[in-house]
């Protein structure tokens, strides 16, 4: 049992790295816990304060480190199950408590707090007449006209008295001061909704929607809290069974938290829960100001909204009375955090429901592996919607081989089926959605003649070519670091004019259809389009207005949008997801084609969708062609079985960062020399107990080299380490962590460790 604690005094106005440690009672050293609240000395008075740490090392002088004086039980706030939980994801996804601190509960300051204020007459009626009279005599003009406005209306905003009777603040002060007036001050929450129009909600769920809701609320009924996992194909209707699920949540006086993947979607997602739910619906995402985030919480805190609907953050949204946490679009990356500590949003919902007692429901068309393999063992509850809202049929799939195009002639990267349907289309006065997984101009630029490909003299990447109205010409940028350049007119190698860009972006793709059809009305929707805060919404209501016919995008453009006019989708290179270094490749590959598939035909009029590919044999586009979940899943469960990659098996990627590349690597090899003696000493303990050591043994790869070893002139390297037993990776994470601690080798070296990857290593 630990000895001692670490404690914040005060969440939201203390530094979350200030902590104060205390000597934990014998008394209590089997009672405490992470996040509980406590009575500590400070000072001089006694004060109230959270546990977030537990630990056997003195900060400082033992003899001067005091005693907690008290356990609070009165009350368990919401911010106690926040730090607890933060300390389980320092505990499994490795990074410091501070870390995990910041993540859990990154509003803690008013930020630009919103007063409003009012103006009240405290004069009785013929007093204040007296008065008028005696401002009017004396030729107070602008005091007269207050005194005379709050005569005939009592009270009234400071605004309508500033704004249209133009009477300065100085005046109303003046009044105050002469105890003519009162002035009143109550906090004012901002509402990031406030400006939208519910429109009703009139839907009934069909017998399979039905069946799903069903299945949840009799196990809510009976206690029993699972994680559902609702695989249903594109347009089954799987918001409407989300909606009626937090329907039934809020009978029970519960609260529930909807994640989605994506900024780009919040303004269909939210109009939809707010026809339904009014202002009992609020957003939480990056592009709020700080003000606006800190509101949002505070009203959630004071229960003032029941249903928060935003990407990963919105996770850890202060309601005491969570029921139900959904996942929309579980299987998308971003639901895997880049920063530390490197959590899933999938897997701390479903602890976080955990501690509350609430159910947590995943929900794609196309799951995660891993999701779907522990649906298929049990661990989740499998539900499907495999027909479509109103039994529409799912669009008619086209594969074009770019290699046989190139053949025939056609140099275009559209191709003759693509246009041709796209003229019908646009005949028709039908919409139409074009997606290529790239933004800027050119995915790279190289010389023909020598082979040079410009690179980022930071990174290990190359540069992209952008066209803008201040770099007519062009103008290469690197993705990772920001860096910037004019694009040159010879190669910088051998001197050859012959230099371009190779691959088409969102950006060239705009521009070649705009040539080729000159009178269709084009939208943009990639990360450049959408800088501005209200990007996203202004671009998306714009296409649901049809008020352009061609929607031309990356990803953002292919996730659970419901656009009833378009009839046509066109995936330009489904190649550029397939050969990544990244096991998930072929995954991602399946998932993109699937779902931007899914938004074609889903209105009263058929989908077709083109798949332009230069490998059309391959599993991922074949059975994306077919929308055939299962067969896919089957064909990449042999290939991650055969590599012993997860969710058969774990995988902790461990790396080592430095300006230096030889101290990385240096740091990495005593790391990987660390878990070889750690094996050895599991391996005779196992021995001498008689045990099989197999499930403990783990597999290590490196040190070596990532895709990109060389960001921000940080080199990197990495440690791939595979078992079975999740645990025994963390086991590891804990006993480098103990390890680095004090070892002078590690301090020009950033270490950082992520369980499970998402993204290219």
């Amino acid at each position: 049992m630990a000895e001692y604690a670490n404690i914040i005094v005060d969440i939201f106005n203390e530094k979350l790295d200030k902590t104060f440690q205390y000597r934990i009672p014998e008394a209590m050293k089997e009672k405490l816990k992470l996040g509980m609240q406590v009575l500590v000395p400070f000072g001089t008075r006694s004060i109230k304060g959270y546990v977030v740490e537990l630990t056997d090392e003195p900060e400082f002088e033992v003899s001067k480190i005091k005693n907690i004086t008290g356990i609070v039980t009165d009350s368990v706030p919401i911010e106690s199950q926040l730090i607890a939980l933060a300390g389980w994801m320092k505990k499994n996804y490795g990074a410091t408590m501070n870390h995990a601190l910041k993540t859990v509960i990154p509003i803690k300051k008013k930020s630009n707090a919103v007063e409003h204020k009012s103006v009240r007459l405290k004069l009785g009626n013929i007093e204040a007449k007296n008065q008028l009279a005696e401002f009017e005599r004396k030729h107070q003009t602008a005091r007269a006209r207050l005194l005379e406005a709050l005569i005939e209306s009592p009270q009234m905003d400071q605004s309508i008295i500033t704004q249209k009777l133009n009477v300065s603040g100085t005046v109303i002060r003046a009044l105050e001061t002469m105890g003519i007036v009162e002035i009143q001050s109550e906090r004012s929450y901002r509402n990031p909704v406030s400006h939208l129009d519910s429109k009703g909600y009139h839907l009934t769920l069909n017998e399979e929607q039905q069946a799903v809701v069903d299945a949840v609320i009799s196990n809510q009924k009976q206690g029993i809290q699972k994680t559902y996992l609702v695989k249903g194909v594109t347009g089954s209707g799987k918001t409407e069974v989300y909606m009626e699920l937090i329907a039934h949540i809020l009978e029970q006086g519960k609260q529930a938290i909807v994640l989605i993947p994506e900024i780009a979607l919040t303004f269909q997602t939210v109009m939809r829960f707010y026809n339904r739910f009014g202002d009992r619906v609020s957003i939480m995402n990056s592009r709020l100001s700080a003000g606006e985030r800190f509101d949002q919480f505070e009203r959630a805190k004071n229960g003032d909204v029941d249903i928060m609907i935003g990407p990963r953050s919105a996770l850890f949204t202060p309601f005491s009375k969570l029921g139900l946490i959904i996942i929309d679009e579980e299987h998308e990356s971003s639901y895997k955090s880049e920063t530390l500590p490197r959590y899933h949003a999938r897997e701390t919902a479903i602890e976080r429901a955990r501690m509350c007692g609430a159910s947590v429901v995943l929900g794609s068309a196309t799951p995660s592996v891993e999701s779907y393999y522990k649906a298929k063992t049990g661990e989740y509850q499998l539900l499907e919607l495999k027909h479509r809202v109103a039994e529409k049929p799912l669009p008619k799939v086209d594969v074009v081989d770019l290699r046989e195009e190139l053949k025939a002639g056609n140099r275009s990267i559209l191709s003759v089926k693509l246009q041709e349907l796209m003229e019908d289309r646009l005949k028709k006065g039908q919409q139409m959605m074009l997606f290529i997984n790239r933004r800027g101009v050119a995915g790279f630029v190289s010389c023909r003649a020598c082979g040079h490909v410009l690179k980022c003299p930071h990174c290990d990447v190359s540069l992209s070519q952008h066209v803008t109205r201040q770099h007519p010409e062009g103008k290469m940028v690197c993705h990772y670091c920001g860096y910037e350049e004019p694009m040159p007119k010879t190669c910088p190698s051998c001197g050859s004019k012959y230099i371009s860009g190779f691959k088409a972006g969102t950006q060239k793709i705009e521009m070649i259809v705009k040539e080729r059809f000159p009178k269709a009305r084009v939208l943009r929707m990639d990360m450049d389009t959408t800088r501005n805060k209200e990007g996203h919404e202004q671009i998306l209501s714009a296409f649901a207005n049809q008020e352009a016919d061609i929607l031309i995008g990356t990803q953002m453009i292919v996730k659970g949008h419901d656009f009833p006019n378009v009839t046509l989708v066109g995936v330009l290179a489904a190649d550029l997801s397939l050969y990544v270094s990244d096991y998930h490749a072929a995954e991602r590959t399946f998932e993109l084609l699937t779902q931007a598939a899914g938004r074609a035909g889903r209105g009263s009029e058929p989908g077709e969708v083109v798949i332009q590919t230069y490998q059309p044999d391959h599993y991922s586009v074949q059975t994306a062609k077919e929308q055939d979940y299962e067969a896919f899943y089957e064909q990449e469960m042999e290939y991650r079985s055969m590599l012993l990659y997860p969710p058969v098996w774990n995988m902790l990627v461990i790396l080592c960062a430095s300006k230096w590349e030889q101290t990385a690597y240096d740091s990495a090899a005593l790391l990987v020399m660390e878990i070889d003696a750690w094996q050895e000493e599991l391996k005779s303990a196992a021995e001498t107990a008689g045990e099989d050591f197999k499930k403990k043994r783990v597999f290590v790869v490196g040190p070596a080299d990532p895709a990109i070893a060389k960001v921000n002139d940080i080199y990197k390297k990495v440690i791939y380490i595979k078992t079975k037993d999740y645990q025994t990776l963390v086991e590891m994470k804990d006993r480098l962590e103990h390890y680095m601690r004090d070892n002078r080798a590690f301090k020009d070296t950033v270490v950082q460790f992520d369980f499970n990857p998402m993204s290219g290593f």
